[in-house]
């Protein structure tokens, strides 16, 4: 028996000069926004209306350094588990050979604009996130 496809997304994002340190890699930092862009390309896919998640953790492991010269690196984002009110994800940024640079995971929290707290995922949710 196959374990059920995971819902994923991949996008590529073009280094900038800005992104780099003092000494000439990819400042510890720039992960972070390059694997937020990642998880709301995944969630833009899998959700249709207003959904709002906010970030309650996150784990980084950097695997191998990222240069200027790399000119880009792919981040792919995959939902791993679903809770009962959060979704956890696995992040990793591929730098353009195919090296690992970090990998991690995520967890997001439902959200409610208006009761401003947690709420739980409706099967519709679940359903839409692979859970």
């Amino acid at each position: 028996m196959t374990a059920p496809r995971r819902p994923e997304a991949r996008v590529q994002i073009t280094l900038r000069w800005r992104d780099m340190d003092e000494i000439g890699h990819l400042n510890q930092s720039v992960y972070h926004e390059l694997i937020e862009e990642g998880r709301a390309v995944l969630l833009e896919a899998l959700i249709s209306d207003t959904a709002s998640y906010v970030l309650a953790r996150v784990e980084l492991d950097h695997h191998e350094e990222v240069l200027r010269t790399d000119g880009t690196v792919d981040v792919v984002v995959r939902v791993a588990r679903v809770g009962r009110s959060s979704i956890e994800v696995e992040h990793d940024v591929v730098r353009a050979d195919g090296a690992m640079a970090a990998s991690g995971r995520s967890i997001l929290v439902r959200w409610d604009l208006r009761e401003r707290r947690s709420r739980p995922l409706t099967d519709a949710e679940r359903a839409l996130l692979g859970g």
